[in-house]
């Protein structure tokens, strides 16, 4: 039997950090690179709630989209045999391993305490629940009268692109925000964001909570009930259990905890990239903007590692964050680089334009990576800081 000399990389996770990562890997020949991932195509996860509308397919070839020489193993990782070097699948087979990327991403986080949540609630977080959320929507009339209800709850930007492209197609929703509006904005940029959800027909109810969600009405904190055919939470993100159940130290919502090289703490051949990563305890902002700055690292920190050398800590800097509005509208908030909102935004018909061409870019660099094992996206900031803060929130986009 021959003996394996390539070294071998699993990336677990084809999102956006994973397809990134996976194709940045290659600029290092003769690596072994697997995806593996539970899906045959790429999911562009900012599309789910046009999805969920009616208005956009968000899949995509991995033929275009990962680099020459790269398996993709279409399965779910179920255990992390760290001792064994193994991945375990939920088909039942295994891949061996050198060096992991651990990129299995975010999904939605029904809270225990709202009663109903997770049995009557929707998501847009992953394919199959928007999938689930768009039949349940096609089967409404919204043209009789009175329309039937949909409540979104949550006022981040989730929540708020899933109101306004649901709103703008002909349905009645009403947001409850349960404080305010899109907080990581400036107060003009939240100001635009809702003049528009207004002119859209949105109803907004900014301090409200909901404290039970039912099959056909949501319970407010003051005990009002609501009548609401389809309920959408949109409040906060969980990560999927495989850290936690391969034995390995994770943060409070399960993310793997890391160094500032993005290692796992508890083994230097596990290397986290986007959503699921907690460097330091202090994980950054849940959107693609992160994914693409984190991914380079994540890879060049397995390079260096395989050639002897110590990995440097990660870079990172963001420029602002945009929100849709529906088809005609949205807006594109300025940021300083630690994520502060600075009082100068893009709205309107410009700041869907620039949305929609952040949107298509990303899916043209992914495809770029793939030619072009050194690419990067050009946006990297500076180097973090030696005593993080956390900057998370619950937003997707």
């Amino acid at each position: 039997m021959t003996a394996h000399t390539s070294v071998r990389v699993v990336v677990i996770g084809g999102g956006y950090s994973g397809t990134l990562t996976a194709n940045h890997l290659r600029m290092r020949p003769g690596l072994d690179i697997t995806l593996v991932n539970p899906r045959p195509h790429f999911v562009e996860r900012i599309r789910l709630h046009q999805f969920a509308a009616g208005t956009y397919t968000p899949t995509v070839d991995y033929g275009t989209l990962l680099g020459e020489g790269i398996r993709l193993v279409v399965d779910t990782a179920t255990r992390i045999d760290t001792a064994g070097r193994r991945i375990e699948l939920a088909s039942g087979g295994a891949l061996d391993y050198d060096y992991v990327i651990y990129a299995v991403g975010s999904r939605t986080a029904f809270p225990a305490s709202v009663p109903g949540a997770a049995e009557f609630g929707y998501s847009v977080a992953e394919l199959e629940s928007a999938q689930r959320l768009r039949d349940a929507l096609a089967a409404l009339q919204p043209d009789v009268a009175p329309a039937p209800p949909v409540t979104v709850v949550g006022g981040g930007f989730t929540g708020v692109e899933t109101a306004a492209e649901l709103a703008e197609e002909g349905h009645c929703v009403t947001l409850i925000c349960g404080g305010e509006l899109v907080p990581t904005f400036s107060a003009p940029g939240r100001r635009s964001v809702e003049r528009t959800l207004r002119r859209l027909g949105v109803t907004l109810m900014e301090t409200d909570v909901v404290t039970e969600v039912r099959r056909d009405a949501v319970v407010l904190g003051d005990g009002a009930v609501r009548s609401s055919a389809i309920t959408i939470w949109a409040t906060g993100f969980g990560v999927p259990e495989l850290a936690a159940a391969s034995g390995m130290r994770t943060d409070e919502l399960g993310r793997l905890l890391t160094d500032e090289t993005l290692t796992s703490v508890d083994d230097d051949r596990i290397v986290a990239a986007g959503d699921c990563a907690s460097p330091s305890g202090a994980p950054l902002r849940m959107c693609c903007a992160t994914a693409t700055q984190v991914a380079p690292q994540a890879a060049e920190t397995v390079l260096a590692r395989i050639a002897g050398d110590a990995p440097s800590r990660f870079h990172f800097a963001y420029a602002g964050a945009c929100v849709s509005l529906g088809r005609r509208a949205g807006v594109l908030q300025l940021a300083r680089r630690d994520d502060s909102p600075v009082s100068v935004f893009v709205g309107g018909r410009p700041g869907a334009k620039l949305k929609e061409s952040i949107c298509r870019g990303v899916v043209w660099a992914l495809r770029r990576s793939a030619r072009n094992p050194g690419f990067a996206f050009a946006f990297r900031g500076g180097p973090r800081p030696a005593e993080p803060t956390p900057v998370w929130t619950d937003v997707t986009s």
